[in-house]
Protein backbone atom coordinates (compact mmCIF):
# COMPACT_ATOMS: atom_id res chain seq x y z
CA UNK A 1 0.00 0.00 0.00
CA UNK A 2 1.63 3.55 -0.93
CA UNK A 3 1.75 5.59 2.43
CA UNK A 4 0.32 8.72 0.99
CA UNK A 5 -3.02 7.00 0.12
CA UNK A 6 -3.46 5.32 3.65
CA UNK A 7 -6.43 6.60 5.68
CA UNK A 8 -5.50 8.02 9.27
CA UNK A 9 -5.06 4.95 12.08
CA UNK A 10 -4.91 5.84 15.71
CA UNK A 11 -3.79 2.82 18.55
CA UNK A 12 -6.45 3.61 21.02
CA UNK A 13 -6.78 0.25 23.18
CA UNK A 14 -5.38 -3.08 23.44
CA UNK A 15 -7.18 -6.28 24.36
CA UNK A 16 -5.61 -9.18 26.73
CA UNK A 17 -7.08 -12.67 27.58
CA UNK A 18 -6.66 -13.72 31.41
CA UNK A 19 -6.69 -16.45 33.13
CA UNK A 20 -8.25 -14.42 36.23
CA UNK A 21 -10.93 -11.96 34.13
CA UNK A 22 -12.23 -10.58 37.63
CA UNK A 23 -8.84 -10.05 39.72
CA UNK A 24 -7.74 -8.24 36.19
CA UNK A 25 -10.13 -5.78 35.87
CA UNK A 26 -10.05 -4.94 40.01
CA UNK A 27 -5.75 -4.64 39.23
CA UNK A 28 -6.62 -2.17 36.53
CA UNK A 29 -9.59 -0.46 38.92
CA UNK A 30 -7.63 0.21 41.69
CA UNK A 31 -4.11 0.76 39.92
CA UNK A 32 -5.04 2.92 37.30
CA UNK A 33 -8.42 4.27 37.88
CA UNK A 34 -10.40 2.69 35.12
CA UNK A 35 -13.95 2.69 34.73
CA UNK A 36 -16.03 -0.61 33.75
CA UNK A 37 -18.04 0.68 30.99
CA UNK A 38 -19.27 -2.97 29.53
CA UNK A 39 -19.26 -6.58 29.99
CA UNK A 40 -20.69 -9.49 28.89
CA UNK A 41 -20.96 -12.72 27.36
CA UNK A 42 -18.20 -13.13 24.53
CA UNK A 43 -18.38 -13.84 21.27
CA UNK A 44 -15.74 -16.92 21.57
CA UNK A 45 -16.95 -18.01 24.82
CA UNK A 46 -16.51 -16.86 28.83
CA UNK A 47 -17.02 -13.16 29.61
CA UNK A 48 -15.34 -9.96 28.38
CA UNK A 49 -15.21 -6.66 30.25
CA UNK A 50 -14.49 -3.49 29.05
CA UNK A 51 -12.53 -0.17 30.94
CA UNK A 52 -12.02 3.06 30.10
CA UNK A 53 -10.61 6.62 31.71
CA UNK A 54 -11.85 9.20 29.26
CA UNK A 55 -15.11 9.84 28.74
CA UNK A 56 -14.45 10.13 24.98
CA UNK A 57 -13.30 6.55 24.61
CA UNK A 58 -16.03 3.97 25.37
CA UNK A 59 -12.64 1.44 25.97
CA UNK A 60 -9.33 1.81 26.25
CA UNK A 61 -8.61 -1.57 27.76
CA UNK A 62 -10.58 -4.79 26.50
CA UNK A 63 -10.25 -7.83 28.98
CA UNK A 64 -11.54 -11.32 28.18
CA UNK A 65 -11.43 -14.15 29.57
CA UNK A 66 -10.15 -17.50 28.11
CA UNK A 67 -5.89 -17.31 28.77
CA UNK A 68 -4.96 -20.86 29.31
CA UNK A 69 -2.22 -21.32 31.68
CA UNK A 70 0.10 -22.77 28.95
CA UNK A 71 2.41 -20.05 28.79
CA UNK A 72 2.71 -20.49 24.76
CA UNK A 73 -0.99 -18.97 24.59
CA UNK A 74 -0.75 -15.33 23.63
CA UNK A 75 -2.12 -12.71 25.55
CA UNK A 76 -3.35 -10.54 23.18
CA UNK A 77 -7.03 -10.49 21.66
CA UNK A 78 -6.34 -7.30 19.72
CA UNK A 79 -4.41 -4.42 18.79
CA UNK A 80 -7.17 -1.56 18.11
CA UNK A 81 -6.96 1.48 15.68
CA UNK A 82 -8.91 4.54 15.49
CA UNK A 83 -10.10 5.29 12.04
CA UNK A 84 -11.57 8.75 10.98
CA UNK A 85 -14.39 7.89 9.46
CA UNK A 86 -16.59 5.39 7.78
CA UNK A 87 -15.49 6.37 4.79
CA UNK A 88 -11.88 5.81 5.41
CA UNK A 89 -12.90 2.19 6.92
CA UNK A 90 -14.30 1.61 3.20
CA UNK A 91 -11.21 2.35 1.93
CA UNK A 92 -9.29 0.33 4.02
CA UNK A 93 -11.44 -2.44 3.77
CA UNK A 94 -10.85 -2.27 -0.05
CA UNK A 95 -7.66 -2.74 0.34
CA UNK A 96 -7.16 -5.26 3.06
CA UNK A 97 -9.21 -7.13 0.39
CA UNK A 98 -6.99 -6.22 -2.64
CA UNK A 99 -3.75 -6.89 -0.13
CA UNK A 100 -5.63 -10.70 0.49
CA UNK A 101 -5.02 -9.75 3.86
CA UNK A 102 -7.27 -12.59 5.94
CA UNK A 103 -9.87 -10.80 7.36
CA UNK A 104 -11.79 -12.51 10.75
CA UNK A 105 -15.13 -10.68 10.39
CA UNK A 106 -16.47 -7.01 9.08
CA UNK A 107 -19.12 -5.50 12.05
CA UNK A 108 -21.49 -3.48 13.79
CA UNK A 109 -20.67 -3.04 17.53
CA UNK A 110 -23.31 0.03 17.21
CA UNK A 111 -20.95 2.33 18.84
CA UNK A 112 -18.72 1.84 16.11
CA UNK A 113 -18.10 -0.48 12.67
CA UNK A 114 -15.03 -2.25 12.97
CA UNK A 115 -12.96 -4.83 10.51
CA UNK A 116 -11.46 -7.23 12.64
CA UNK A 117 -8.26 -9.04 10.56
CA UNK A 118 -4.74 -10.69 11.42
CA UNK A 119 -0.85 -9.56 10.75
CA UNK A 120 1.49 -12.06 9.25
CA UNK A 121 2.20 -13.78 12.51
CA UNK A 122 -1.57 -14.11 13.95
CA UNK A 123 -2.44 -11.30 16.27
CA UNK A 124 -5.15 -9.69 15.67
CA UNK A 125 -5.72 -6.01 14.16
CA UNK A 126 -9.32 -4.36 15.07
CA UNK A 127 -9.67 -0.86 12.53
CA UNK A 128 -12.78 1.19 14.12
CA UNK A 129 -14.51 4.30 13.69
CA UNK A 130 -17.25 5.36 16.09
CA UNK A 131 -20.60 5.68 15.39
CA UNK A 132 -23.04 8.59 16.33
CA UNK A 133 -24.79 6.17 19.20
CA UNK A 134 -24.08 4.33 22.05
CA UNK A 135 -25.35 0.59 22.97
CA UNK A 136 -24.39 -1.87 25.55
CA UNK A 137 -21.24 -4.25 24.54
CA UNK A 138 -20.46 -6.37 23.26
CA UNK A 139 -23.08 -6.19 20.47
CA UNK A 140 -21.63 -7.36 16.67
CA UNK A 141 -24.15 -7.50 13.81
CA UNK A 142 -22.28 -8.24 10.63
CA UNK A 143 -22.04 -5.98 7.90
CA UNK A 144 -20.90 -5.38 4.56
CA UNK A 145 -17.92 -2.70 4.30
CA UNK A 146 -18.82 -2.39 0.34
CA UNK A 147 -22.07 -1.09 1.02
CA UNK A 148 -22.49 3.00 0.77
CA UNK A 149 -21.38 5.27 4.00
CA UNK A 150 -25.25 6.30 3.81
CA UNK A 151 -26.49 2.78 3.81
CA UNK A 152 -24.13 1.01 6.76
CA UNK A 153 -25.55 4.39 8.58
CA UNK A 154 -29.16 3.41 7.79
CA UNK A 155 -28.81 0.09 8.90
CA UNK A 156 -27.52 0.59 11.44
CA UNK A 157 -29.12 3.04 13.23
CA UNK A 158 -32.58 0.54 12.08
CA UNK A 159 -30.34 -2.05 14.43
CA UNK A 160 -29.88 0.39 17.83
CA UNK A 161 -32.91 2.24 17.33
CA UNK A 162 -35.24 -0.32 19.72
CA UNK A 163 -32.39 -1.14 21.98
CA UNK A 164 -32.96 -0.43 25.31
CA UNK A 165 -29.45 1.03 25.89
CA UNK A 166 -28.96 3.40 22.90
CA UNK A 167 -27.87 6.73 23.77
CA UNK A 168 -26.83 9.67 21.69
CA UNK A 169 -22.83 9.08 21.91
CA UNK A 170 -22.52 12.51 23.41
CA UNK A 171 -25.16 12.13 26.32
CA UNK A 172 -23.34 8.37 27.15
CA UNK A 173 -19.98 10.34 27.01
CA UNK A 174 -21.52 13.16 29.53
CA UNK A 175 -22.47 9.84 32.03
CA UNK A 176 -19.15 8.44 31.56
CA UNK A 177 -17.19 11.73 32.55
CA UNK A 178 -19.17 12.19 35.40
CA UNK A 179 -18.30 8.69 36.76
CA UNK A 180 -14.78 9.60 36.50
CA UNK A 181 -14.81 12.48 38.50
CA UNK A 182 -16.24 10.84 41.11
Amino acid sequence: MAKSKIPNAQLTHFGLYCQDLEGMVEFYQATLGLVQTDGGEYFAGGHIVFLSRNAQEHHQLVLASGRPEDSGFSPINQISFKVDTLEDMRTFYAQLNKAKVQIQRTISHGNAWSIYFFDPEGNRVELYTPSPWYVAQPFAVPIDLGEPVAKLMADTEALVRDNPSKLPMQAWSDQLQKRLET
